[in-house]
C-alpha cells in the first residue's frame, strides 16, 4: 500500500479477522504475477557481467566529462572576460558547489548497494518515487542537452579548422574546404551524434575502452599545452572575423593579437574583469553568462556514479574516483588560467576561442585534442542519459509511456533507451551555438545538485536507522552549503530559466504522485515524521500538566469493529482532539505461534468506518493493537 491510502483502512485491512480466525497469508493473482515479473526482471538485470573498474568505469569518464569543452574552447575565454582574479574565484564557486554534492554523492553511494541510474537511483531510493522520478527526468534532459552542447563545441572547433572563409575563397594549400553555415553546421553535428551513437548501442564496454585511447590522447595533449607556454616564442596571430560594427560608426574590431610569452605585463592585463560582447552570438557578457558557460567544465561529476550498473564495485569505486578526477580537473584549470593570464593579451583570448591551437608546438596536437574530448564528453552524457532513462522505465514510475525503454540487447544494453536519448539530442542541435544552450544545461545540472544534498540531508537529520554510509566525511552542513549554493547560482545565472525548471520539476512531482504505481522503496517523510514525533514526545512533561490543557486519551478495546460500528463512532465525537486507540485481545500461545503469526491478522474484507468530522487542529490517529496473551 502506499501512503496515499487511508491509514484506518490499512490498519483493518491488516486485523483480526473474527469469522475465519486464521491468517490470510495468500497474494492476489495480479500481485503474485508483478512479483514475479519483477523478480524476472531484477535476476535478469543483475545477471548481466559487471566489469569496470574504478578507473575505467568512474575516473576516465569523469575526466572526459569535466575536460571538454572548457579546457580546449574556453578557458581563454573565461579569462579574457572575467580577469584572472574572477575566473579563479568562479572555479573556487563552483568546484565549492560540487565538492559538497561530491560528499553527498559518496555518502549515499558508500550506505549500499548501487544500482543503475546513478543520481536518480540514489535520488529516489532516498527521498521516494515522486522526488526520484521527477528529477530523474530533469538530469535526463540534463544529460541530453549536455551532450549536444559538446557536440556543437566539436562542430564549432572543426568548422574553425576546416571551414571555408566568409568570402568563400580558401588560401592555396589550406585546409579550409569545408562549407560554413548554419545548416552545415547542423549536419556536421548529425553526423558526429551517429558516430556517438553507434558506439553507444555497442555497450559500455566498447565505450570504456573508446574512452580509455582518448583518455590518452588528451593527457598528451595538454602535456603539449604546457610545454608550449614555455617552447614557443611570441608571435602575432591572425583573429576569426567578427561582426562588424553596426552603422559602420566607431573603430572596427582589431584582426590581429599577439601571444607574448610570460610577461608581467601581460599578466597585470588580464588580472580584472573586462566584459565585451561574445564574437559568436553577438550578446553582452556578464559574470553569469561567462560562469554558465564555465560550469559545464564541471558538470561531468555524475559521470561515473551514470554507470554504477556497469560497475564491479560501485559503493568502492565511485567515491575513490570521483574525488580524484574532481582534485585532478581543479589544478589543472587554475594552472591552466595563470599561464594563460601571463601569455597572452586580452584581445586573443576575447576574439580567439581556438587560440591554443595557434600557440602549441605542433597546430594539429590541439586539434586532435579539442575533437577527442568533446566526442568521448558527448558520448559520456548519451550513454548516461539513456542508463537513466532505462531505470526510469524499469522503475515502471510513468506506465506504458516509457516501457518501450525497457528492452535490452542480449548483452544487457538499453538499447531503445540509446536510441531515445539520441533523438532528443537531436532535437537539441537545432539550437545552432553553444553558448545558447550552456545557461540550460547548467541549472538542470544544479538542480540535480541540489537534489542529491536535499537527499542526503534529509536522510542525516532523519537520523534512519539504516543510512550508515562507510564514507563519513559529510555532515548536515556540508548538505546545506550545497543546497544555498545550488540555488543561488541558479537565479544567477538567469532566474527565468532556474524558475521555469523549478516549475517544472514539481508538475512532475504531482504527475508522479498521482499517476504512479505505488512502490516499495519508503518514503523518507515516515521517518522525518518519526523523529519529530519522538523528539517533541520526549519534550513532554508531567509535571507541567494543566486541567486547562487536558485532552482525552482513551483506548477502546473492541471484540469485532463491524459489531461496534456505534460505540467506535461515538468514542471518535467525544476524543476532540484526543488520542484514539482501538484494541483488540488475541488469545493464544505465544510460544506456539510462527514468527507470521505474531503481528497483525488479515480480513477478508477491508472495513472503513463512515467518520465525517472535521475538527479543527485536529489528528485522528487510529492504531490496532494486537495483544499476544500467554495461558
Amino acid at each position: 500500500m502506499s501512503e496515499r491510502t487511508p491509514l484506518l483502512h490499512y490498519r483493518l485491512s491488516t486485523s483480526v479477522n473474527e469469522q475465519s480466525g486464521e491468517h490470510q497469508t495468500c497474494l492476489s493473482g495480479e500481485a503474485v504475477e508483478q512479483s514475479l515479473a519483477f523478480s524476472r526482471l531484477k535476476s535478469a538485470h543483475h545477471s548481466r557481467p559487471k566489469k569496470l573498474s574504478t578507473f575505467f568505469g568512474v575516473v576516465i569518464p569523469t575526466l572526459l566529462s569535466m575536460f571538454s569543452v572548457v579546457v580546449f574552447l574556453r578557458i581563454g575565454f573565461v579569462v579574457g572576460q572575467c580577469g584572472l582574479y574572477q575566473a579563479i574565484a568562479m572555479f573556487l564557486v563552483a568546484y565549492f558547489i560540487i565538492s559538497m554534492t561530491v560528499l553527498s554523492v559518496c555518502a549515499i553511494s558508500t550506505n549500499g548497494a548501487l544500482d543503475a541510474g546513478g543520481a536518480y537511483y540514489m535520488i529516489s531510493r532516498a527521498l521516494g518515487p515522486e522526488f526520484g522520478g521527477s528529477l530523474g527526468v530533469m538530469f535526463f534532459l540534463a544529460n541530453v542537452c549536455s551532450s549536444a552542447l559538446y557536440i556543437l563545441g566539436l562542430v564549432e572547433a572543426i568548422v574553425a579548422t576546416f571551414g571555408l572563409p566568409e568570402d568563400g575563397v580558401s588560401p592555396a594549400g589550406s585546409l579550409q574546404v569545408l562549407p560554413a553555415g548554419y545548416w552545415w553546421s547542423l549536419l556536421y553535428a548529425t553526423g558526429i551524434l551517429l558516430l556517438c551513437l553507434l558506439v553507444c548501442l555497442v555497450g559500455a564496454e566498447i565505450y570504456a575502452k573508446a574512452s580509455f585511447l582518448i583518455f590518452l590522447v588528451v593527457m598528451l595533449v595538454l602535456a603539449t599545452i604546457f610545454i608550449s607556454f614555455f617552447a614557443v616564442h611570441p608571435r602575432t596571430i591572425l583573429l576569426p572575423a567578427a561582426p562588424p560594427v553596426h552603422n559602420n560608426t566607431g573603430p572596427q574590431p582589431p584582426n590581429m593579437a599577439n601571444f607574448t610569452g610570460f610577461k608581467l605585463d601581460t599578466l597585470l592585463g588580464n588580472l580584472d574583469a573586462d566584459y565585451a560582447v561574445d564574437y559568436t552570438t553577438g550578446t553582452m557578457m556578464s559574470f553569469a553568462t561567462v560562469f554558465a558557460v564555465m560550469f559545464n567544465g564541471c558538470t561531468g561529476i555524475m559521470a561515473g556514479s551514470n554507470m554504477s550498473g556497469d560497475l564491479k564495485n560501485p559503493s568502492y569505486s565511485i567515491p575513490r574516483g570521483t574525488i580524484t578526477a574532481v582534485i585532478f580537473t581543479f589544478i589543472i584549470y587554475n594552472l591552466l588560467s595563470l599561464m594563460v593570464a601571463c601569455s597572452c593579451d586580452r584581445i586573443l583570448l576575447q576574439r580567439d576561442y581556438s587560440f591554443l591551437r595557434d600557440i602549441n608546438v605542433w597546430n594539429p596536437f590541439v586539434t586532435v585534442g579539442v575533437y577527442s574530448s568533446t566526442m568521448s564528453a558527448a558520448m559520456s552524457n548519451l550513454i548516461g542519459a539513456s542508463r537513466i532513462l532505462y531505470a526510469l522505465a524499469r522503475d515502471d514510475l510513468f506506465g506504458t509511456v516509457l516501457s518501450p525503454a525497457k528492452k535490452t540487447s542480449h548483452n544487457g544494453n538499453p538499447w531503445v533507451s540509446v536510441l531515445l536519448s539520441w533523438f532528443l539530442v537531436q532535437l537539441v542541435l537545432f539550437t545552432g551555438k553553444l553558448n545558447t544552450i550552456a545557461s540550460i544545461v547548467t541549472i538542470f545540472f544544479l538542480l540535480v545538485y541540489a537534489a542529491v544534498d536535499l537527499a542526503c540531508l534529509a536522510l542525516e537529520w532523519a537520523s534512519a536507522p539504516n543510512f550508515r554510509p562507510t564514507f563519513r566525511y559529510f555532515t548536515w552542513h556540508t548538505c546545506v552549503l550545497g543546497i544555498v549554493g545550488c540555488a543561488i547560482m541558479m537565479f544567477l545565472i538567469n532566474a527565468i530559466y532556474a524558475s521555469a525548471s523549478i516549475a517544472c520539476m514539481l508538475l512532475l512531482l504531482l504527475l508522479i504522485h498521482y499517476l504512479s504505481p505505488t512502490s516499495s522503496w519508503g518514503y523518507i517523510s515516515q521517518a522525518l515524521i518519526f523523529h519529530q514525533v519522538r523528539k517533541y514526545l520526549l519534550m513532554l512533561d508531567v509535571r507541567k500538566d494543566h486541567v486547562k490543557f487536558w485532552r482525552p486519551q482513551v483506548l477502546l478495546m473492541v471484540s469485532n469493529p463491524r459489531s461496534n460500528v456505534g460505540l467506535i463512532t461515538f468514542i471518535n465525537d467525544i476524543k476532540k482532539s484526543g488520542l484514539y486507540v482501538l484494541g483488540h485481545v488475541q488469545l493464544g500461545d505465544l510460544g506456539k505461534m510462527t514468527h507470521g503469526d505474531v503481528g497483525f491478522l488479515r480480513i477478508t474484507k477491508p472495513f472503513t468506518f463512515p467518520f465525517h468530522y472535521s475538527p479543527r487542529g485536529a489528528v485522528y490517529l487510529p492504531v490496532i493493537l494486537a495483544v499476544q496473551a500467554c495461558w
